[in-house]
């Protein structure tokens, strides 16, 4: 998905999706568990409580504390490497990839309400640049 080049927008847009998930009665993840489940879900494994860690620049406790919620709320899983029993390897659940899904759904609708919102006059807009 393509996000306007309006920083203001962006902001928007990031604050309408939280807004989003604020009200819902989906999971509430922190920032951290949610940066661990896009990266798991965008981006090519196999993933490992080492890589995530280095991926994100956290500890490695951090990760650990972010997959066991995300374990709870069964949006990733963890099983240990048959090729070298001394590794964690996190893998994607059903109920993640749908966790994903509705996700993008509510970004498209946050997407949509910023661009309309954009066609207001600039006196009714909220002033973000004075933040």
């Amino acid at each position: 998905m393509t996000l306007p080049g309006n920083p203001d927008q962006q902001i928007g847009i990031l604050r309408e999706t939280i807004v989003a998930l604020v009200r819902s009665d989906g999971p509430d993840l922190s920032a951290r568990q949610l940066a661990v489940l896009l990266t798991v879900y965008l981006s090519e494994g196999p993933h490992t409580v080492r890589g995530l860690a280095a991926d994100l620049n956290v500890s490695k406790p951090a990760i650990t504390r972010a997959l066991d919620r995300l374990g709870e709320l069964d949006l990733a899983r963890r099983k240990v490497d048959p090729a070298d029993r001394r590794s964690v390897l996190v893998q994607r659940t059903p109920k993640g990839t749908t966790f994903l899904q509705d996700l993008r759904g509510v970004m498209t609708e946050a997407v949509k309400g910023t661009t309309e919102a954009k066609l207001l006059p600039a006196a009714e807009q909220p002033a973000l640049r004075a933040v």
